[in-house]
């Protein structure tokens, strides 16, 4: 990892209000997997955010507003997650959202699938949907017509869009993991 963990005890000013907001928000929304160090330290992408606050804080407000208040199912939320995370090959990414998924009701068979880079057989509708949409944004280049409107009759307009900006949130992440070489926690690895 390219970057320190920074302890609670070692947190600047401007660290420390973004650190508890991220805590509160970890602790309550992105469970089943490790994020938090007994001692309090964030790990994944929360680490390097906290680093730099002027940035982090923003990405982070993001993520809250891209997690938290969402219309999107949640099967379906992961999926495009993971087909984001796969194609950048974020480890702790897909680390994460193995294990959320696998809370949601995706079976392992299908994420297994997915995170191999292939789409697989027996998604649902909007699964198939997501993944389209997902897959073809992180190919790079404009999403096809088709695809976004196969998205408004799924999701509806709103919904389209939310994914859009899920899939531009999750490249984000995942090339802040990657960018900084952030791993899956020790006691996490297989």
């Amino acid at each position: 990892m390219r970057l320190p963990l920074i302890p609670p005890a070692d947190l600047d000013a401007t660290q420390k209000p973004l650190h508890a907001d991220m805590r509160a928000g970890i602790e309550s929304h992105f469970k089943g997997f490790t994020a938090i160090a007994p001692d309090g330290t964030l790990l994944g992408p929360w680490n390097p955010w906290l680093h730099w606050p002027r940035i982090g804080g923003p990405i982070w407000e993001l993520t809250k507003a891209l997690s938290f208040q969402t219309s999107l199912p949640k099967p379906v939320r992961e999926v495009a997650i993971l087909v984001t995370g796969a194609h950048f090959d974020a480890a702790y990414e897909i680390y994460a959202h193995v294990l959320v998924a696998e809370q949601r009701g995706l079976p392992d068979e299908k994420i297994a699938t997915i995170v191999a880079g292939q789409r697989p057989a027996d998604l649902t509708r909007e699964e198939a949907v997501a993944y389209d949409m997902a897959a073809a944004l992180v190919d790079g280049g404009a999403l096809p017509a088709l695809t976004w409107q196969q998205g408004v009759q799924v999701f509806g307009r709103d919904g389209a869009a939310e994914l859009v900006y899920l899939v531009g949130l999750y490249c984000m992440v995942s090339i802040t993991l990657n960018g900084f070489d952030v791993p899956v926690p020790e006691a996490d690895r297989g």
